[in-house]
């Protein structure tokens, strides 16, 4: 049947991990860049060290455990096995919340999260903050299945999720996410507003109104972040929505060229103080890069780039109640007045005091307390 819900365990053969660490000692490594810091990439003395802690010292399995202690299923939909874990909840009152990554992120981003959201008793808040947690995993991402066809944008996923609320019974529920998991979760809020209670996003895909005056310092500061991201941020955005399968061929052959990939994006979007490694543990970085490694998503999950960017898709409108959390060291920081076209009931507006873009991962606690304040209000 396959509306089947299936039990699910991340078990990544002996094989993965021998031919893991093979291919890390056999790196052929360019020269160093010509410059003391970060402006022609990520720097080769990092990364050579990153990739000696994978091969030598980082731990799959204790990872891999620490990852399967939330309970985790597939389901068929649409023809494509989704992955997902559902942490449920004790308390009778739960409101069910469905939390979606982006790239280059995964639900590891949510691991600091999850606990908290689903018993806010045992970790300081009320019953009456309590969720029913499910975290996918995007097509072509991680453990869900990689999409055979072309068609897998953000308003199919959207559709996908609706049905997969549904499919586990839940009528009413909300929605949270970051960078393309704010995009499917503005784009299901738009599509299934009669089960969607609320969304909550942190980033928000609109462009600025032209000739409309002098811009305010809200603007400004959102104008000088898409400046920096169009002039010195974006050529991975380019290649993945242009031709993701010439990316995929070195991505999914050399570890050390997945690593530096994504690794350079938790350097360059998060409030991290110059360093990834001032926010985040080596363990922590490299739980993220073996959800693509082990299950060979480079290509599919760029993928989704070429299909969700360009004259395929627009702005959905978005009715449901909106929350939106402003962290300062967002890529492209939201602006309101922006994003009133879109959302016509901005009911939430949160200008945090620190964090970036993977706010879960980067600041678990003033993600919750959050998630928490802007879902009280639609429960």
């Amino acid at each position: 049947m396959t509306s089947a819900i299936k039990p699910f365990r991340i078990a990544i053969g002996d094989d993965v991990l021998t031919d893991l660490k093979s291919r890390l000692a056999r790196t052929r490594w360019p020269e160093a860049e010509l410059v003391d810091d970060w402006s022609q990439g990520a720097p080769l003395t990092w990364i050579k060290e990153i990739c000696g802690y994978w091969a030598n010292e980082y731990d799959w399995r204790a990872r891999e455990a620490k990852l399967n202690r939330f309970d985790q299923f597939t389901t068929e939909i649409d023809g494509l096995d989704i992955h997902f874990i559902h942490a449920r909840s004790k308390e009778p009152a739960a409101l069910p919340l469905i939390i979606t990554h982006g790239w280059p992120g995964s639900i590891v981003e949510f691991q600091k999260v999850i606990a908290p959201l689903v018993d806010p008793v045992a970790h300081g808040g009320k019953a009456t903050d309590a969720f029913h947690v499910i975290c996918p995993s995007l097509p072509g991402f991680g453990f869900s299945a990689k999409p055979k066809a072309t068609g897998w944008g953000v308003d199919r996923i959207a559709a996908t999720w609706a049905k997969l609320m549904d499919r586990l019974g839940y009528a009413r529920y909300g929605a949270q996410g970051g960078d393309w998991g704010s995009a499917v979760t503005t784009s299901l809020g738009a599509q299934d507003p009669a089960h969607c209670a609320g969304v909550h996003i942190t980033l928000a895909f609109n462009s600025p109104p032209k000739g409309e005056g002098e811009p305010t310092a809200e603007e400004k500061r959102a104008l000088a972040g898409l400046k920096h991201y169009v002039d010195l941020d974006s050529g991975y955005s380019k290649q993945q929505s242009t031709r993701p399968q010439t990316l995929g061929y070195g991505l999914t052959d050399s570890p050390s060229g997945q690593a530096a990939w994504i690794l350079e994006k938790f350097w360059a979007w998060t409030d991290c103080n110059g360093h990834p490694e001032n926010i985040f543990t080596r363990d922590e970085l490299l739980d993220n890069v073996m959800l693509y490694w082990a299950t060979e998503t480079a290509t599919s999950s760029a993928r989704l780039y070429w299909e969700s960017f360009g004259p395929r898709r627009t702005t959905p409108v978005v009715k449901v109640p909106t929350g939106v959390a402003v962290f300062p060291k967002e890529i492209i920081t939201p602006v309101r007045r922006w994003m009133e076209p879109n959302f016509h009931n901005i009911t939430h507006w949160t200008e945090m005091e620190k964090g970036g873009h993977f706010a879960a991962f980067e600041q678990p606690e003033l993600f919750v307390r959050e998630v928490r304040t802007f879902f009280a209000t639609v429960r």
